[in-house]
């Protein structure tokens, strides 16, 4: 008996000691840098092909940059309420435009194209946060919240789904509707796989991606659910909340990055090297530098 309890006690104890090492070689919590506290709620980070991040501050209505070099600049007022960003591969930001509900391209000279607006005649709950596969088609997902700038007090559509949009089409389709409220949402670099998470649930389910691109498979990866996603070139993925957790593609736990505010909305690899990660959290912004890159 003394012998299979120091058995599972050293078994513990090797578990604990791999899951430090793996955070002390992915990042150095110390490292954790404040970029700026001027927001009232930070979201949607993105990254541009030079490495260049974008990301919003819906309550303000605004779109901000951080370069590669370091500087923080106002990229667009009065932007739609954008919540969820993403790049094509034109270099176009596509945006979750809240404020009525609509999914927008603004390109390079900030020319707004809107992309979508309304599924079968009615608005959407609101489109939250995104991810672009290989074609440039766009999975979106739709939870409800009520904001103080719409009109309407209640939804025009039954559920909270997860729609994709065609590249070229106006019209979306429905691939995932066994979600309760589906929020952060990011895909494999090979397009094979798509991570969904369920606020409502605490869940995070990856699906299989089809060649027509409709989800299957539908499989429990995390228990717990993540305003926003982002993954590395290893497969982790990196989920929000209470600071920043790191799983590794089975969903074992692997890493805790600590960050001082309220929540974390939304995260992504950015720099020259896309390997450091930035995070949307609260009225913040932080990088901390990690050893892995980026796939976005």
């Amino acid at each position: 008996m003394k012998k299979y309890f120091f058995s599972l006690a050293f078994s513990a104890l090797s578990l604990a000691s791999f899951a430090q090492s793996a955070a002390q070689n992915l990042f150095v919590q110390d490292s954790l840098k404040l970029i700026s506290s001027q927001f009232k709620f930070t979201e949607g980070a993105s990254v541009d092909k030079n490495g260049n991040v974008f990301f919003t501050d819906q309550p303000n209505d605004k779109i901000w940059k951080y370069d590669i070099d370091g500087k923080l600049s106002l990229y667009m007022d009065k932007s739609g309420r954008a919540n969820g960003t993403y790049f094509d591969k034109k270099g176009n930001l596509i945006v979750c435009a809240d404020e009525n509900n609509q999914i927008w391209s603004i390109d390079k000279n900030k020319k707004i194209k809107v992309l979508f607006s309304d599924y079968e005649g009615k608005k959407v709950n609101g489109p939250n946060d995104i991810w672009l596969d290989n074609k440039d088609g766009i999975y979106f997902t739709d939870p409800y919240y009520q904001r103080d700038y719409w009109t309407r007090k209640s939804p025009e559509i039954q559920g909270q789904k997860v729609y994709y949009l065609p590249k070229g089409k106006k019209e979306a389709i429905v691939v995932a509707d066994d979600v309760v409220k589906p929020n952060g949402i990011v895909g494999t670099p090979d397009g094979k796989f798509l991570y969904i998470a369920d606020m409502g649930a605490n869940k995070t389910y990856r699906y299989a991606i089809g060649a027509d691109a409709k989800l299957s498979e539908r499989q429990l990866i995390l228990n717990q659910h993540s305003d926003g996603m982002t993954l590395d070139s290893n497969g982790n993925i990196y989920v929000t909340g209470k600071g920043v957790n790191i799983y590794k593609p089975n969903g074992e736990k692997i890493a805790h990055i600590d960050v001082p505010e309220e929540w974390c909305g939304n995260i992504c690899f950015g720099g020259k090297d896309r390997n450091m990660l930035f995070i949307t959290a609260s009225k913040s912004i932080y990088v901390i530098p990690v050893n892995a890159k980026g796939v976005e």
